[in-house]
């Protein structure tokens, strides 16, 4: 009898631009959304949902068995910057901000996630980006009241 490795891990990924500048307009949110999903696609990458803002993203993926989080971040992140610079979208060198977000999700909370990410615009009426990214650190333990700052892992 043949033993068989099944893995769901679902992802909320979060990343910002450079200084959090509201750089990311309409049209080239909508290229980018493509890319990205097709970068997904290319790296065997399940993007359950994708929401781009001026300047932040929020992704939700499966996270695949063969491929650690930080490549598939690397990808997103450092390949669709390139891309952005190549193409000339923007003037001057465009650049995401250092670091990101990651967040496990369970089976039970992806309806709410995915409806979560959907609504973004509703939340910023009532709450900036970093007040939402502070407030998700803190849930999930990675953010450092002392300093106001996400908690550092040293590898």
């Amino acid at each position: 009898m043949a033993i068989h490795s099944h893995v769901k891990i679902w992802i909320h990924l979060i990343w910002g631009t450079f200084h959090h500048e509201r750089i990311l307009f309409k049209e080239l949110r909508i290229k980018l959304f493509e890319h990205l999903v097709s970068r997904g696609k290319e790296m065997g990458v399940l993007i359950e949902k994708l929401k781009l803002h001026p300047e932040h993203v929020h992704c939700l993926f499966s996270l695949p068995s063969d491929r650690p989080l930080a490549n598939i971040v690397k990808i997103l992140k450092g390949e669709s910057s390139h891309w952005i610079n190549e193409s000339g979208f923007l003037e001057g060198k465009f650049r995401w901000q250092r670091g990101f977000g990651a967040f496990s999700i369970s089976m039970s909370r992806l309806d709410t996630v995915k409806r979560y990410i959907h609504n973004q615009e509703e939340h910023h009426k009532r709450k900036s980006f970093l007040d939402e990214y502070k407030e998700w650190a803190q849930r999930y333990g990675v953010w450092d009241n002392s300093r106001k700052t996400v908690k550092t892992v040293k590898t």
